[in-house]
């Protein structure tokens, strides 16, 4: 067996079992935890944090959980909700006066935070480079018009979500969504997550590793229909090489760069599962938390190609709610249990080849401890 490191309660020894399957199988490095009533009972990690396995995965080592990301920027929106500085069902232009153009007047800020808006891919920029630029970016997505009339469909917006969602933040507080999230979220919690990393940070993180047989040339793609054929999609395609580099830990694209590890996702998240507060901490009230699972749209997604739940910031699953990233990361919330669980690696599953159920594995062993 993999060694694995760190806090297991007994009553969850699945869990520390099932991360040491998956080192000894998919895995190089990789960290679970899980959290209860707001309070960690598994926080553990093992494998290596590189390619070549030169160098172990520590408890503080962190790594790029692409769209995992969009978790932490929806609930950036629910406690602004909460607090009464954002109203949810507000047009979007009522905060952002320029996104009202083109048709987009009626777009509301729930919208935005379902997938629903209209506006699932970016017209202007076409590298990654261009993301960089948030003034250009957000111009642009003002200015473009939407697919369909906001709020009667669902499409995937894969990266537009942390722009759309990051702007209303940055209007409604003056602070880009980056530094709210370090001020108001990871601050009081003591949680080790960054949507846009510093380069003191750098030494910590665990390269994205390609699919096997793939390089970090690797680019995420448009998934396939039922006719077998792809939506088509402008704009830049992200590799892993991309992901990896200085540039993207530095930028602040709150959809897909969130750096973090298992122990810091799920402290963050178990504050929606714990009913507005974790390890002591209160960020919202428990109402202020019941837009993360109540339905906004069910039906078929437009982009993902698939029937789907989304809500004010997350995508429902029965009674659960959360969201996964690229290659593998995934955190899951179920407010009845109170209980949250996350999964943060390094190394890449290619869905198109195969399906990726690590994320799932360490999910349902965890609920082995709360039966």
């Amino acid at each position: 067996m993999n060694d694995i490191e760190g806090l297991c309660e007994p009553r969850f020894e699945a869990v520390r079992e099932t991360l040491a399957d998956l080192l000894g199988k998919d895995d190089v490095g990789a960290s679970a935890a899980v959290c209860v009533d707001g309070e960690l009972v598994v926080d553990i990690w093992g494998g290596c944090a590189d390619a070549d396995r030169s160098v172990g995965w520590e408890r503080d080592t962190l790594a790029c959980v692409n769209s995992t990301t969009k978790n932490m920027t929806a609930l950036c929106a629910l406690i602004l909700a909460d607090r009464g500085l954002l109203d949810l069902s507000a047009p979007i232009a009522t905060y952002w006066p320029e996104f009202a153009a083109a048709g987009k007047e009626r777009a509301l800020v729930r919208h935005a935070l379902s997938h629903t808006a209209g506006v699932p891919d970016l017209s202007g920029p076409t590298a990654v480079e261009d993301l960089y630029d948030w003034t250009s970016v957000t111009a642009g997505l003002a200015a473009q018009a939407p697919e369909w009339e906001p709020g009667t469909a669902a499409g995937y917006h894969a990266l537009t979500f942390g722009f759309l969602v990051g702007e209303i933040v940055r209007r409604v507080t003056g602070h880009s969504l980056g530094e709210f999230f370090a001020e108001e979220v990871a601050r009081p919690l003591g949680a080790d997550f960054h949507i846009g990393l510093t380069a003191e940070h750098d030494h910590r993180v665990a390269p994205l590793i390609p699919p096997p047989s793939l390089t970090d040339e690797y680019a995420s793609s448009a998934p396939l229909g039922p006719d077998g054929r792809r939506r088509e999609r402008t704009g830049a395609a992200i590799r892993v090489r991309d992901v990896n580099s200085v540039a993207w830990r530095r930028a602040q694209l709150p959809a897909v760069n969130g750096f973090g590890n298992a122990r810091s996702v799920a402290v963050v998240q178990s504050v929606l599962a714990n009913r507005g507060s974790a390890g002591g901490v209160r960020l919202l009230s428990a109402r202020g938390c019941e837009p993360a699972w109540e339905e906004v749209f069910r039906g078929d997604d437009r982009v993902l190609r698939t029937p789907m739940s989304w809500t004010t910031g997350f995508g429902k699953f029965g009674n659960t709610f959360g969201w996964g990233g690229w290659g593998g990361s995934l955190v899951v919330n179920d407010p009845d249990s109170r209980m949250t669980v996350a999964y943060v690696m390094n190394r890449m599953i290619d869905r198109e080849q195969r399906t990726d159920d690590r994320g799932m594995e360490i999910v349902m062993a965890a609920y082995s401890g709360v039966r």
